[in-house]
């Protein structure tokens, strides 16, 4: 984020809208802001802040935050903020508050808006969501771009699971925390394959042989479908030719007892035709002229009842006009009085507001009273806390002359606890070799107990095993003689005249050996290989605890050698550091007497903390008395001004009166008055209301008359000409009676009135031709067809049911094949979805070994917390960089295995120690350079063009030296492209910086920013 512009208005001390214009300070790269203490500079931090996150240090919403930040003098307080993201896009914060003007420490809601700045024209955002356009929270905001005061050492004293879930957020680490997405990865394709495994113990009979095997039988039945298939094609061909013959003479008898039944109807079908042609005559005549005729009577009966209407509504017109008339003479006089009671009602306003104001001005003469004595009782309270402060001061520096310093104190109790823990670093080295000797000088007795020289063992072991083996190989050549005598002795005994021998094949044995029993001997023989097998294994064994016992011994006289060299480098550490005691006020010998002398200084410390806390809180109870003093002083003068106000409008009021005079009205009670004059309004009102509504309503009425009239003469011309219409139709219609010799127009309405449908019975008559005809023309056409053709009903019923039979035969065969042929494409397509099954569970379970391996590297998260150590060590060899050179190559900063922050002090032998035992300079330095490390590591890795970082304290604590190495380290960061704002009361900075702004603090005017040019 690079600041543009801040404007602020009624903030803190900033009483007056101001501006400031960061472009010609950002331009610089280091400028500064500069005032002495409460003058206001920490307020423009402040301001930024909330300008883009609602959110103070100061103060939050319990304070009564909107209350507290705005200028007492002040009804309204707003910020502006214009900046560029790290997308280079430009934004505008505004937050704007107003005091409730009659409560005044009550400060209404406030509106925020975020516009972005498209084309040059500032776009109203749907969000006031900073975090989402710097990509930061509040919390890391402060750590990364702008530092408020107390903030700056929060970094590095973070505890680790704090910094951890800061480095989480600042760079997006999240992205590396994928245990969740392996997980789920994993699940997924642990039901996938569970799912698949399932799937595949149902195809367990679906194989190659089984489907060949089906093959086969689908074939077999296919030939024999198509033998039946050959003969029923050939006997539903013959059965065809047979069907149509009989179809034929069928059609023939039919076909003659229709052309009897349409015969008996044809004269009834002649009659009507007759009737239809008469009815069709009349009805093209006399139809529509009768419909016309109704139509005409009927438009006579509308437009009487109209005319009728009509000439009641004008009559009704008339009566209204008249009466609105009257109404309005009877209030022509109020009407002709109403601009004079206006003008008496415009005086009652006025007089009812002197009255008011005179109640006013009384109640804060009272109020000037109470506030003068209030400010003399804050003056004692001031006088009294003041002396109180003055004589704890006193009293504090008496006793700090009195006691050792704590940088002295702290030094000699670290080499007195480092002493310790040598002596006790040695006390434990001298126990472990106490305790190496006594293990070793064991071992070598219970190796005494094997008989075994301990340099010889393996040749010792290996001969006595080589014994055994050579017993143990004649034992065995022994049981093979004595296995192969038993064998022959039961060939012997199987072997009979006239058999064959299984050995040579010969009938004849004539010297068969005799051969004693020998299975005693084999088991004795037995017997010995397994008590030589047994010795061997325990012998085995021994050579295996032999082997333990003497690595053992290695072990411990290589770490009995080790311990002594410990113990004896312990010693000279000691010796070495009694050396380093400097201290004459102590004697390194007696720890006690420094132990006594350190708690009376803790004593005394207590002492002046208390006397501090005093001094402290008095000096917040003066601040508190000067806050009531100034708000009574401020009140006081408000009343004042409110008081000449009040007199000034009283005056002003009285000047305006035209028609009624002060003096009338001055004792009067101000309800009473208010009474008259709503007495007065309301009946204007009603008059002024009343002439208007009557004239409305006339001059509604005059054009309404008129239409009226109109209507009527229109009325009575429609109804004339609708009358002779219907004279003239008449006329007609009698003609047409007389011309067609028709007995009178009631026969004709008569006829007119049958319900009888022209076109439906026309349809009948065609129809009934037709068919009459057709059924005529058939039976002509079929006699001549079957002339010379003969059918017996006998044989065509054996051949269809010849047929029939063979089509169930047919169908039964054709089902068989296509349950075996859908059978084996079942088969197929399952063996094939097998061998896909397989190939996948091949995938999935490659899958699961690869998944099982990520899961272990993203367990509990410890992926990212290696990923934030990393990061976190990279700030450190950044920040490094800085803060070995402030500390003049004396110090600088590690993390040690729990991620802590730990200082490496190279004149104490590059021994680590806590952050929290650095001076504040010290303190200072390492955070200023880590929090510059954290910047750009945040602010590069957004890629912004430029860095911008704003520093709210610390400054005060570094020397004169160590302020020029902090300027010199604030200048190269311009070299880097790097803007640095910082603020301070330090003059020396002032001096050197190139542009600045000064913040004065006016007791009228509040604080102003002025511009000071390096």
């Amino acid at each position: 984020m690079i600041p543009i512009k801040l404007t602020i208005e009624g903030l803190y001390s900033y009483q007056e809208r101001q501006t400031i214009d960061f472009s010609k300070l950002t331009d610089a790269g280091l400028f500064g802001i500069f005032g002495a203490v409460g003058s206001g500079k920490s307020s423009i931090l402040e301001a930024i802040s909330f300008a883009l996150y609602g959110e103070t240090e100061r103060l939050n919403q319990r304070d009564k935050r909107a209350y507290n930040m705005m200028n007492l003098k002040s009804n309204r307080f707003y910020i502006e903020f214009d900046f560029v993201n790290h997308e280079n896009k430009v934004f505008r914060a505004t937050r704007d508050y107003k005091r409730n003007s009659k409560r005044f420490d009550e400060v209404k809601t406030g509106t925020s808006v975020f516009y972005e700045n498209i084309n040059e024209e500032w776009i109203p955002l749907d969000h006031v969501n900073a975090e989402l356009i710097l990509g930061l929270s509040y919390s890391n905001f402060k750590r990364t771009i702008i530092i408020p005061q107390g903030q700056f050492k929060e970094f590095l004293e973070l505890g680790a699971k704090d910094r951890t879930d800061m480095m989480k957020e600042i760079f997006d680490l999240d992205r590396f925390d994928l245990q969740y997405k392996v997980a789920s990865i994993n699940k997924e394709n642990q039901t996938t394959l569970d799912q698949l495994i399932g799937k595949l113990s149902g195809f367990d009979e679906i194989n190659s042989e089984n489907i060949n095997a089906k093959k086969v039988v689908v074939e077999e039945q296919k030939r024999l479908l198509h033998l039946i298939q050959k003969e029923h094609d050939e006997r539903e061909k013959e059965f065809q030719n047979l069907s149509r013959i009989q179809a034929d003479f069928e059609t023939l008898a039919q076909k003659k007892k229709e052309f009897e039944r349409l015969e008996n109807q044809k004269e009834g079908f002649d009659k009507k035709k007759k009737e239809v042609e008469e009815f069709e005559k009349i009805h093209s005549l006399f139809y529509q002229h009768l419909l016309e005729q109704n139509k005409l009577k009927k438009e006579i009966e509308t437009h009487e009842n109209v005319l009728e209407n009509q000439k009641k509504d004008l009559v009704k017109t008339n009566s209204e006009i008249e009466d609105f008339q009257l109404e309005l003479e009877k209030i022509k006089n109020d009407f002709e009085l109403l601009p004079t009671k206006r003008i008496q009602e415009s005086d009652m306003e006025f007089l009812i507001q002197i009255l008011q104001f005179k109640k006013q001005n009384e109640a804060l003469n009272e109020r000037l009273l109470m506030g003068d004595k209030f400010l003399r009782e804050v003056i004692k309270k001031q006088e009294f806390l003041i002396q109180n402060i003055k004589e704890g001061e006193l009293e504090s520096e008496k006793i700090n002359k009195n006691k050792f310093s704590s940088e002295i104190i702290l030094s000699v109790g670290n080499w007195f606890a480092e002493l310790n823990l040598i002596n006790k670093n040695i006390k434990d080295k001298e126990f472990e070799l106490n305790h190496l000797n006594k293990r070793f000088e064991q071992l070598k007795l219970t190796l005494k107990e094997f008989s075994i020289s301990n340099k010889d063992f393996k040749e010792e072991f290996d001969k006595k095993i080589e014994d055994i083996n050579r017993r143990k190989k004649d034992f065995e050549n022994h049981r093979n003689y004595l296995s192969v005598q038993e064998k022959l002795a039961h060939f012997s005994d199987a072997l009979h005249d006239g058999e064959s021998c299984p050995l040579c094949g010969s009938l004849d044995h004539p010297n068969i050996a005799e051969i004693s029993d020998v299975s005693d001997q084999l088991k004795e023989v037995n017997l010995g290989i397994q008590k030589l097998e047994n010795l061997k294994d325990k012998i085995e064994k021994d050579r295996g605890e032999v082997r333990k016992i003497n690595s053992e011994l290695e072990f411990y006289e290589k770490q009995i050698i080790e311990q002594k060299k410990n113990v004896l480098n312990l010693k000279n550490q000691m010796d070495v550091h009694q050396e380093k005691f400097k201290w004459k006020e102590f004697d390194f010998r007696n720890q006690k007497d420094f132990e006594s002398k350190r708690e009376r200084n803790s004593k005394l410390e207590s002492e002046i903390q208390r006397i501090n806390e005093l001094i402290k809180k008095n000096r917040k109870a003066l601040e508190l008395e000067n806050i009531q003093f100034q708000k009574g002083t401020q009140k006081l003068e408000e009343i004042r001004i409110q008081k000449a106000e009040i007199n000034s409008s009283m005056k002003q009021n009285q000047s305006l009166l035209k028609v009624l005079d002060y003096s009338d009205f001055e004792n009067y009670e101000t309800e009473t008055l208010k009474q008259e004059w709503i007495q007065l309004k309301t009946f204007n009102d009603k008059i002024e209301e009343k002439y208007t509504a009557l004239n409305k309503s006339l001059n509604e009425l005059y054009p309404k008359l008129a239409s009226q009239k109109t209507k009527v003469e229109i009325s009575e011309n429609q109804l004339l000409q609708s009358k002779n219409d219907f004279l003239a139709l008449q006329k007609t219609i009698n003609s047409l009676i007389e011309a067609q010799n028709a007995t009178s127009i009631e026969w004709v309405q008569q006829l007119l009135a049958l319900d009888i449908n022209v076109s439906k019975i026309r349809k009948e008559i065609e129809e009934f031709t037709i068919q009459y005809k057709t059924a005529q023309n058939s039976i002509l056409e079929l006699n001549e067809k079957l002339k010379d053709v003969t059918f017996d009903q006998t044989t065509f019923e054996w051949k269809e049911n010849a047929l029939r039979d063979l089509k169930i035969k047919l169908k039964s065969a054709m089902e068989d094949v296509n349950k075996l042929q859908a059978n084996l494409e079942h088969l197929e397509k399952e063996f094939q979805i097998k061998k896909d099954l397989l190939i996948k569970k091949e995938k999935l379970d490659s899958r699961a070994e690869n998944l099982k391996t990520l899961t272990n590297l993203f367990k509990a998260s410890g992926f990212v917390q290696y990923v934030s150590s990393i990061y976190l060590r990279q700030l450190c060899d950044f920040a490094n960089e800085r803060f070995h050179r402030m500390t003049r190559n004396q110090l600088s900063l590690q993390l040690n295995d729990a991620h802590d922050f730990e200082i490496i002090d190279y004149l104490n032998e590059g021994k680590s120690r806590s952050v929290k035992t650095l001076s504040g300079g010290q303190s200072f330095q390492v955070s200023l350079s880590l929090a510059l490390a954290l910047a750009e590591s945040v602010q590069s890795n957004a890629k912004a063009e430029k860095n911008f970082f704003f520093i709210d304290e610390g400054f005060g604590t570094q020397d004169v030296e160590s302020v020029n190495i902090v300027f010199e380290t604030l200048m190269n960061l311009q070299k880097e492209n790097r803007i640095v704002g910082i603020i301070s009361h330090v003059e020396e900075l002032k001096e050197k910086i190139p542009i600045a702004l000064n913040i004065v603090k006016e007791e009228e005017k509040g604080s102003l920013i002025e511009w000071v040019n390096g």
